[in-house]
């Protein structure tokens, strides 16, 4: 064999080799960034599903708290039926993990945000009711929801944390060449109402 066919196909081994070794290295890094990108979504899901059961709780009070209210005799007939009213819409309203859009996020801010003035509504009308004020059982549910707003603000802002990390791995270059083949696509943050950072005013101690 000539000396010029040996250097060629010696050429044509480093290039495969190249290749296989470049081919090697893109694999690598596709493999590592779809198990970070699968680790990372998994956890602004699960920080999510701690938003949803943070909210839950509230709703769960908020029915205890109607109950309640409910045995005061002459209570405003009309501000308890707005906050059932309003617990039962923001309680049918619930997002799937899987499909956390700014729509979906939105709609379920709104159901929220529409028991939250209903509740404060209500609280406004409870103080014209002293016995009301200082049933015990009342006052341990203001307690709680005070510790659940508070909770679900902590909850809110971690699930943001994750969508945070989550959406910077996803679109940042190179992992954005990848995330469109692998189906990762970016999250929806939770955006509150202007002023809900903080827990709506439901103190009695007057």
């Amino acid at each position: 064999m000539k000396k010029g066919a040996i250097a060629g196909l010696g050429c044509l081994g480093i290039s495969l080799i190249g290749l296989l070794v470049l081919a090697l290295a893109i694999g690598s890094f596709a493999y590592t960034f779809n198990n970070t990108a699968v680790e990372y979504e998994a956890d602004a899901k699960t920080a999510w599903s701690n938003v949803e059961s943070s909210y839950q709780r509230r709703n769960d009070l908020i029915g205890n708290l109607v109950k309640t209210v409910q045995g005061a005799a002459d209570f405003e007939r009309g501000t308890l039926k707005d906050v059932i009213e309003a617990r039962a819409k923001a309680t049918s309203v619930n997002i799937d993990a899987n499909n956390l859009t700014a729509e979906n996020m939105a709609q379920f801010q709104q159901a929220q945000s529409g028991l939250t003035g209903a509740l404060s509504k209500l609280m406004v009308v409870v103080e014209r009711y002293p016995d009301l004020k200082a049933n015990q059982n009342f006052l341990e549910l203001q307690s709680q929801l005070e510790g659940t707003e508070n909770r679900i603000n902590v909850a809110r802002d971690r699930f943001n944390e994750k969508v945070n990390i989550y959406d910077i791995h996803t679109t940042k270059f190179p992992g954005k060449l990848f995330a469109g083949w692998f189906g990762f696509e970016e999250m929806a943050r939770y955006k509150a109402d202007p002023g809900s950072e903080n827990a709506p005013d439901v103190d009695f101690d007057f």
